[in-house]
């Protein structure tokens, strides 16, 4: 099967995908076998917080949206140009998948198929209908797909290579079980902003969104604020307090209130606008419904210090005040070529 039968495979989920938003899903007749797959999707997406608490249809359409946004020819070709794939011998790959976040696995599950190789698939238990969903759209399109998509639940056997992603304790599993293969081995990230008090109303409310978005349960989250000696937080506040509804979310709410009692408990000084708490803390890894801060009196020190703690990040969110940052409010669309832990995967999946 040739790459730009793949590509174009998945260019079409693309069009599949974009018909479906939280407010106006509307169907496209134009889409290729629609007429099989546009309810069945609809229902997954319906039923999706059944099978994961933290999948609310805000969550999923999102995931869902970033996808189709992506998954166009522009941005495939683009992507694609640099790499030689003429020389790929298909091997087998294995995939563990996270489940934090709706199709956190897509863009290792989409490297390993477009770049020739075959995929064993091991989903998380947390995420176990989006992925299989849009393989089988993916080979009702183009049958031959099949003979290079499994996915499997039980052990993971006669693979050459393996990409895999979990906490650093599984971390170390990993490290271990599959010593003797290829791999790329994925551990515990967090994600960070650089305040200079300095920035837009707009700039902090599209910060919230890199804070609340998946509830902050992904690695391109934002969990910790690095903000100027004698920072004032009422416009951070003020700014992000369209994200109040998430409190009304059970499980959100149960967070809070748990981590909140935690901190008073441990007699921590906490800032606290009833749905977030800011806890000064030199940690990069804050619980749900919290964010840990840091005062600094140099940015040089705190862009030195990035540097060093780069194993431990994910994104770095600022106008521009550290190499590759991120602008505000875009943690959770990332481009093709945005590669986890800064890692080419397709790099990877060309040398094995």
């Amino acid at each position: 099967m040739l790459q730009i039968e793949k590509k174009n495979c998945f260019i079409a989920l693309g069009k599949f995908l974009s018909q479906f938003s939280l407010d106006n899903s509307a169907k496209n007749p134009s889409v290729v076998n629609n007429d099989l797959f546009y309810d069945d999707f609809l229902k997954l997406i319906d039923l999706s917080q059944s099978h994961n608490g933290w999948f609310t249809p805000n969550q999923v359409h999102f995931a869902i949206q970033s996808w189709a946004e992506a998954l166009t020819e522009v941005n495939l070709n683009y992507w694609l140009s640099k790499y030689d794939f003429s020389t790929v011998q298909p091997k087998t790959v294995a995939l563990i998948l996270a489940g934090n976040i709706p199709l956190v696995g897509f863009h290792d599950f989409l490297s390993v198929v477009i770049s020739g190789h075959k995929v064993l698939v091991k989903t998380s238990s947390n995420d176990q209908k989006l992925l299989p969903f849009l393989a089988k759209y993916l080979i009702s399109i183009h049958p031959e797909l099949e003979n290079f998509i499994t996915f499997t639940e039980g052990k993971m056997e006669n693979f050459d290579a393996v990409i895999a992603t979990g906490s650093n304790n599984t971390a170390r599993y990993f490290e271990y079980y599959f010593k003797d293969k290829p791999s790329i081995i994925r551990k515990s990230r967090n994600s960070v902003a650089v305040l200079t008090g300095n920035e837009t109303s707009d700039d902090l409310a599209n910060l919230g969104e890199d804070i609340f978005r998946y509830f902050g349960l992904g690695c391109r989250n934002v969990s910790k604020l690095f903000v100027p000696k004698g920072y004032n937080f009422d416009a951070f506040f003020q700014a992000i307090y369209e994200q109040k509804d998430v409190i009304y979310y059970e499980k959100y709410a149960n967070n809070y209130d748990y981590n909140k009692a935690v901190f008073l408990m441990s007699n921590f000084k906490l800032l606290d606008n009833e749905f977030l708490t800011i806890k000064e803390d030199s940690s990069y890894a804050s619980p749900i419904s919290s964010v840990f801060y840091e005062y600094y009196e140099d940015v040089n020190e705190i862009k030195n210090r990035l540097e060093m703690d780069a194993e431990q990040i994910q994104c770095v969110v600022s106008n521009v005040i550290t190499k590759n940052s991120i602008p505000f409010g875009q943690t959770q669309k990332p481009n093709l070529w945005d590669y986890a832990d800064n890692e080419d995967t397709l790099e990877f999946l060309l040398e094995i």
